[in-house]
């Protein structure tokens, strides 16, 4: 009588694993350009997001409190209380004040000089003020005119 050995098959096989890893080399070779020559774009695009949720924060703040935060309080209001607003939420409204993709902080002045109710904007890859292309400000006032490149 013969014995029938089974085997539990689990697993890949090499050529399985060989088959999947050509395609996943064919795909970042024509994937990988595209992302990679497109930093500034990618930053810019960030700069615009962040803008846009911060605003959100402010507008929760605004909701609960009457009021925007002055720009000196500045965006940490949006953090934590600094014991003299009324009607804050408690758990705040940002977990962090982030920083723009460049590293360099949000502008926030409230009265606004530009906008309805106050101005927050990125100086862009520069960090100055003006610019064109990916050195131009991202401004919470034309943020809805600008185009991301």
């Amino acid at each position: 009588m013969k014995k029938i050995i089974r085997r539990n098959r689990k697993g890949f096989t090499l050529l399985e694993l060989m088959i999947v890893i050509v395609i996943l080399g064919l795909l970042a070779t024509i994937i990988m350009p595209k992302i990679l020559n497109r930093p500034e774009q990618a930053r810019y695009t960030k700069a615009m997001v962040e803008i846009k949720n911060i605003e959100s924060a402010l507008a929760l703040f605004k909701t609960d409190t009457g009021r925007f935060p002055t720009t000196s309080e500045g965006l940490l209001a949006l953090v934590s209380n600094s014991g003299n607003i009324k009607n804050y939420n408690s758990d705040g409204y940002l977990d962090n004040v982030p920083l723009d993709p460049w590293g360099n902080p949000y502008i926030y002045i409230c009265p606004s000089v530009h906008g309805k109710y106050y101005d927050l904007e990125s100086y862009g890859k520069d960090g100055e003020n003006g610019g064109t292309d990916f050195n131009a400000d991202i401004e919470s006032w034309n943020l809805d005119q600008s185009t991301a490149f």
